[in-house]
């Protein structure tokens, strides 16, 4: 008796990618357009996967060519821009064989896939770092002091000591082990794109719980950045205390 229809789309949906092919060559002479439908559709995931794998093998590239190294770290922030809320760096030590796909620029993703690759990168990674550096912070020493500070902290919090730093664009001063800055490193190293990611992740999450604080600012939408409705509560309310004060003087 012939596998029914919804058999077939089960089968191709239940699949691996690896076992794909051999699942099209054997339904591809049933001439019913609902299973001809479902290997289209299948196919299509196929190729999606198969670019995305091509894609996240170029951004092996730094790790590939430092590869004499044994524990390569990725660090990025983020937080240098918004009204309020600290600035969050991470620091991601990855496995040499991590087959992890998707990770990116964290501002390329949407906050689903982020949520879902913190978990993956949380649980896959040989160690993470997180640092923070305060509004108060931020406003006693400058945002770019207070962001090598995080950095900083994100370094020393890692279980494991990196022997390499391949950074977003700076080089961290007051750190002793060789550092690679790479100008957008975030879309071009898998390491620097899972800290992105992890920093990411960890400061909107901050700002949500400050949201139910402070909930005139609408912190869980604009995580503190300068959107229409943060200035205009700004300048109705005055600052909160994660305002920084160096940051908002054309506001109020």
């Amino acid at each position: 008796m012939a596998e029914s229809i919804q058999e077939i789309k089960q089968k191709l949906q239940a699949a691996t990618y690896h076992e794909l092919p051999e699942l099209f060559q054997l339904y591809e002479q049933d001439e019913r357009s609902g299973v001809k439908q479902a290997i289209e559709k299948a196919k299509k995931h196929l190729t999606a996967y198969q670019k995305e794998v091509e894609r996240t093998a170029t951004l092996w590239q730094y790790e590939k060519q430092y590869a004499a190294y044994s524990y390569i770290c990725g660090i990025d922030e983020v937080g240098r821009g918004p009204l309020a809320g600290p600035v969050v760096a991470g620091a991601v030590i990855l496995p040499k064989n991590c087959d992890i796909l998707y990770i990116n620029d964290s501002k390329k993703l949407s906050e689903k896939k982020r949520e879902e690759l913190y978990d993956i990168i949380m649980d896959k990674a040989v160690a993470v770092g997180l640092g923070f550096s305060t509004p108060e912070r931020i406003d006693e020493i400058n945002i770019l002091q207070a962001t090598y500070e995080a950095m900083r902290e994100a370094v020393s919090k890692l279980e494991v000591t990196p022997d390499l730093l391949l950074n977003d664009a700076v080089t961290i001063p007051e750190l002793s082990m060789k550092q690679i800055p790479i100008i957008k490193g975030d879309a071009k190293s898998i390491s620097i794109g899972a800290a992105s990611i992890v920093a990411k992740v960890t400061r909107d999450r901050l700002m949500v719980q400050y949201d139910s604080i402070f909930p005139e600012y609408g912190f869980a939408s604009n995580k503190g950045y300068g959107a229409q409705a943060h200035i205009e509560a700004l300048k109705k309310y005055g600052p909160c205390p994660i305002h920084r004060k160096s940051f908002i003087t054309h506001f109020c």
